[in-house]
């Protein structure tokens, strides 16, 4: 028994924790990042943008992960049924005790991750309507302003300005620089395509030289096919060379081989250009002239049937009625004109004796005839007051106690009440009085009274 007992001490009891993450690491030394070949099925992209799905060959499978930042890189679309070799690190999810496949790339088996992802987009955008002939537009004949986007460095623009130069050397070009590959050029390009479209050129040149499938891939973006489908001035997409093609050469209104070709494309050449101005010229004038000669032939030959004559005699008899209706027209107007004009003479007449001016004039000649005759009374009436003014003042001087004074007499006041002494009898011995003369007066004091005595009878 005691024999048994040590035994079983001795074992070594694993969890299952312990045993998936030894799994785990021995999965991650001996085997760690390999390339896998298996068709994919399940496909599933999560809210989070992790895609989860299902690696099989015809005999097992395997269950595997991508997580979005490797995700973002892939160029073309997985969908199930799908081919492809896949490299990532092999692991045991723990959790769960199944081993998984972590993808960290992509690539379609038996064609190119970019030519893939060129065919799905170009699939897509084409059931959208984007390549639909019916949406092209016409370059216009004669642009008077060409907007490029291209490398400002590169050989594009060079062959573009020096084929422009050579057939119209007076052109207007605006050029947005912009990048032509790489990360970020999508965006460069679509902003040049947005810029000169508001800013109102006649005609817009995209483009760059010949590359490989990855130097051009900046021209199969989606953004960049949209927005040359979305402007509303002509687009020439001449990206790369005469074999190449783009996506953005689907969506133009015109594709063009090369840069070159595109500048010969939206200019003609000056000399073909007024040669064929002048073709034309000569066409026309022989043209009008053959017209003319025409009709002029048609009225000779109209002109010798006796029907013509029939209807120039039925002109001829038209034309008389017509000028007789109106020699009587214009003398009727004239009698209208003259009987119209008397008219407004009677009225001119009436509206003068009528007219408030008349009898505004009259009531103002009778309003100074009144002001007149009240001046004048007015005059007599102060000639009067002023005589009898006159006399009173005289009358009143006259009767003046100032006047008396002047003849040597005075006026006395009985002091300190500077009252008036008319008769002696008012008078005391030793009272003050004050004597008014003609030129002054005098204080005195009384120092005898005299009374009048009376006469007997």
């Amino acid at each position: 028994m005691t024999s048994e007992i040590l035994n079983i001490e001795q074992r070594r009891i694993w969890s299952v924790s312990e045993l998936n993450r030894e799994i785990r690491k021995l999965l991650e030394e001996k085997i760690g990042y390999i390339w896998l070949s298996g068709e994919i099925s399940n496909w599933r992209v999560a809210p989070s943008g992790h895609a989860y799905f299902t690696l099989k060959d015809a005999d097992s499978e395997i269950t595997s992960a991508m997580f979005r930042g490797y995700l973002q890189n892939v160029k073309f679309q997985p969908e199930n049924g799908m081919e492809v070799l896949v490299f990532g690190q092999i692991t045991v999810y723990e959790k769960r005790g199944t081993h998984q496949i972590i993808v960290e790339q992509m690539e379609p088996k038996g064609v190119g991750a970019l030519q893939l992802a060129f065919e799905q987009l170009k699939k897509k955008l084409e059931a959208e309507g984007l390549f639909d002939p019916a949406h092209k537009k016409e370059l216009p004949l004669l642009p008077k302003k060409i907007g490029i986007v291209t490398s400002p460095s590169g050989a594009a623009i060079r062959d573009i300005l020096k084929v422009l130069s050579r057939r119209f050397a007076n052109i207007h070009v605006v050029l947005y620089p912009a990048r032509v590959q790489g990360d970020g050029a999508s965006g460069e390009i679509v902003e040049g395509i947005r810029f000169l479209d508001q800013y109102g050129v006649d005609v817009i040149i995209v483009g760059r030289g010949g590359g490989s499938i990855e130097d051009l891939w900046s021209f199969n973006e989606e953004i960049v096919v949209r927005a040359v489908y979305e402007a509303r001035t002509p687009i020439i997409s001449a990206v790369g060379h005469e074999i190449d093609f783009t996506l953005t050469d689907f969506s133009a209104d015109v594709r063009a081989p090369t840069p070159s070709a595109a500048a010969e494309m939206v200019i003609q050449d000056q000399t073909v250009l007024w040669e064929n101005i002048q073709t034309r010229k000569q066409q026309l004038l022989r043209a009008i002239k053959q017209t003319v000669q025409l009709y002029r032939h048609r009225i000779e030959m109209a002109q010798q049937h006796r029907g013509f004559q029939s209807i120039k005699n039925f002109i001829r008899e038209y034309m008389l009625r017509l000028i007789d209706c109106r020699n009587q027209l214009e003398d009727w107007w004239e009698w209208e004109r003259e009987t119209l004009h008397s008219r407004i003479q009677k009225a001119k007449y009436a509206l003068q004796i009528m007219s408030p001016q008349s009898r505004i004039k009259v009531q103002k000649e009778k309003l100074d005839f009144i002001r007149k005759q009240l001046e004048q009374k007015i005059n007599v009436l102060l000639q009067a007051i002023k005589s009898k003014y006159s006399f009173s003042i005289a009358k009143l001087d006259t009767l003046s106690p100032l006047k008396v004074l002047g003849r040597g007499y005075s006026l006395v006041w009985l002091e300190p009440g500077h009252k008036l002494v008319r008769c002696v009898e008012q008078l005391d011995i030793g009272n003050s009085v004050k004597m008014q003369f003609t030129d002054g007066s005098a204080d005195a004091i009384i120092k005898t009274v005299e009374h009048k005595k009376e006469s007997q009878p």
